[in-house]
């Protein structure tokens, strides 16, 4: 019996936990640095973290938040598809100008959108990398622990070996 297939997986479980602690360290990194290159400071009247500058996943989530109560705001409580709908509405009764002022505000609400996707892009980026910072770190305490046992287990091995 050996125990080196024990030990291997253990130092391969090791490296790759480090591999994926350090890369998701990286990205965190690399996320916060684009997001404060953007130089955006959550608004006053935000729920949470007001006047707070975007540049973690809490913030940016702020940010979204303000976005969508602020886009949902200008439309009266209607959503992009429903601005669509009464702006078709508007044309098909001739009322020009309401009708332009469906598809003004439904630009506003398309736009907010576009930015809370992107601002969602990033809280999603930092779950990624807490995931793959927290599995790295429990891969590597796996491994750590095989080759604990790799190690325990080697004297008895041997002397089974020995007899054989």
């Amino acid at each position: 019996m050996s125990t080196k297939p024990v030990r291997l997986v253990g130092i391969l479980s090791i490296v790759a936990g480090l591999v994926m602690v350090v890369l998701g360290g990286v990205v965190w990194g690399v996320v916060t640095s684009q997001l404060a290159a953007e130089k955006i400071t959550v608004p006053a009247d935000a729920k949470f973290l007001a006047g707070d500058d975007v540049n973690g996943p809490f913030s940016a989530y702020a940010q979204a938040d303000t976005i969508n109560h602020h886009a949902m705001t200008a439309s009266e409580g209607k959503t992009y598809s429903e601005l669509g709908a009464l702006a078709t509405a508007a044309t098909k009764a001739g009322d020009k100008d309401l009708a332009a002022k469906y598809t003004a505000t439904r630009t506003t609400v398309m736009n907010g959108s576009f930015l809370r996707a992107s601002l969602f892009t990033s809280v999603l980026s930092y779950g990624v990398c807490a995931m793959a910072i927290g599995l790295g770190l429990m891969l590597g305490l796996i491994g750590w622990a095989l080759t604990v046992v790799a190690k325990a287990l080697a004297p008895a091995a041997a002397e089974v070996k020995a007899t054989v």
